[in-house]
């Protein structure tokens, strides 16, 4: 029976490779018959600028020319007409006799002020013959080779790096394309996401910078050009993008939130309209009544979940616990924030909890209201932080090192440090009030934090007082 699955894996993963390659075969042939046409337009193109150069030169050289001969003509003309006259007069004759018998140089008097020599403006065609002759079509570019093992991916930016297999002085600038996928290993032909494209690059690596990596993998490939044609593309490589990317969950908010997928802001008018139904609800399971379950694993903007967090607890989680790995995210208050916490916390926390008020949460908390206060919160604690509020601050998870960091963003130094032991998954969670919250993911951890983890790690030090044991 093994074998027989075996068998049909086999050729289904075969039948995928044929489904592919016709589709490759196929685009191939479709680029043929484009790019045939498109390279005989361009050596219309370039035949017909040739011809206009060359009749241009042609149209120069001849006002050259009669340009010349009209100066000529000119010259003698005006000779002649000064002989002629001093032949018809005797006294203009004489003057003219006297003023010679004045000129010592002889060939002033006999010497004509122009030639009829026209030699000077032949032109030797010779070597342009040769070039014309030797006019063959420009090598086309042949394709780079990508060094896997050059690229990096660091910082949410990858860096590139080609060669050509062979030195070419004539190449005049490369083309990088990419696209994002979840696809692992070869590229595809067709893929959910296009191609991008950078132009006009001089050197033989590129960096991409600010990306969100909100898809496992990226494809790269990278064509060489030159002044008049485009080589092939190298072959594809695939690197690994993976991050952390989850958004806020509308079905777990407070109702006075307005939640949508990166941004979620306090709005006191939430709700109003429905706390009687509610009451209902809560009443009705009081009685001994079951609560209605709330929806199955589809979004639904309708039950919302509204009993999951109330009162006081201006609560809401993002929609992807993490129960692995390392991981960051930012978050950035929106301006007049009066009051939010950030932080991470199990995913059974009760609907009035608060965060950073139970063992099973951990936060640093922001107030702006009345005294201003800047502290890490757990299990009903609180440490005050002796440093300034950042405009964004950095999140970092350390699951199975049971280690939350929170960071400036920006300067990525340190703000607080809870050491503790995940004993079950957690998710993203925060708190705002009189305000709002946006949301960065897809980002990896930064090598300015693993680099301080690893050193913190070394020493075995923490900034925490509120070290804890989660259960």
């Amino acid at each position: 029976m093994d074998s027989g699955w075996l068998i049909i894996a086999t050729l289904a993963n075969k039948n995928e490779e044929l489904h592919n390659f016709i589709e490759t075969l196929s685009h191939l042939l479709a680029g043929v018959q484009v790019n045939s046409s498109q390279v005989v337009s361009d050596l219309e193109e370039e035949f017909d600028t040739l011809f206009s150069i060359l009749e241009e030169s042609k149209e120069s050289m001849t006002n050259t020319i009669k340009q010349e001969q009209a100066r000529k003509s000119h010259e003698l003309q005006n000779q002649l007409t000064q002989s002629t006259n001093a032949l018809e007069s005797a006294e203009e004759l004489l003057e003219f006799a006297n003023h010679a018998l004045d000129i010592k140089d002889e060939e002033e008097f006999t010497k004509p002020k122009a030639t009829d020599n026209m030699t000077h403006l032949m032109v030797d065609f010779s070597q342009e013959r040769q070039l014309l002759q030797g006019l063959r079509f420009l090598p086309v570019p042949r394709a780079p080779e990508i060094e896997v093992q050059d690229c990096m991916v660091l910082d949410n930016a990858v860096t590139v790096v080609w060669r050509m297999p062979v030195e070419d002085s004539k190449i005049d600038h490369y083309i990088l394309e990419y696209r994002k996928t979840n696809h692992e290993g070869l590229p595809r032909v067709k893929d959910e996401r296009c191609w991008e494209l950078v132009d006009n690059i001089k050197s033989t690596e590129h960096t991409l910078t600010g990306l969100k990596f909100d898809s496992k993998f990226m494809n790269f490939r990278v064509r060489a050009c030159n002044k008049a044609a485009a080589g092939d593309y190298s072959d594809p490589v695939t690197l690994e993008t993976r991050a952390f990317n989850f958004d806020f969950d509308s079905s777990s908010s407070h109702l006075n939130l307005k939640v949508e997928e990166c941004s979620v802001e306090w709005d006191p008018q939430g709700g109003k309209g429905l706390d009687s139904k509610v009451k209902g609800k809560e009443n009705k399971g009081r009685s001994g009544t079951p609560s209605p379950k709330r929806g199955s694993t589809t979004r639904s903007p309708a039950p919302r979940g509204r009993d999951r967090f109330t009162g006081e607890s201006y609560t809401v989680l993002g929609d992807t616990s993490i129960d692995s790995g390392q991981h960051y995210w930012e978050v950035k208050a929106l301006k007049d924030c009066k009051s939010y916490s950030v932080g991470v916390a199990f995913k059974n926390l009760g609907k009035f909890d608060q965060l950073g008020k139970t063992n099973t949460t951990w936060c640093i908390h922001v107030n702006n209201w009345l005294q201003n206060s800047f502290a890490a919160k757990h299990n009903n604690k609180a440490k005050s932080l002796d440093v300034s509020v950042p405009e964004r601050i950095g999140v970092y998870c350390d699951f199975d090192g049971g280690q939350l960091s929170f960071y400036n963003a920006e300067s990525k130094q340190l703000l607080h440090t809870f050491k503790t032991k995940f004993t079950q998954p957690v998710v993203p969670a925060f708190m705002v009030w009189c305000g709002g919250l946006s949301l960065s993911t897809g980002l990896q951890v930064p090598s300015a934090v693993r680099s301080f983890q690893k050193t913190e790690n070394g020493l075995g030090g923490s900034n925490s007082s509120l070290n804890s044991m989660a259960h």
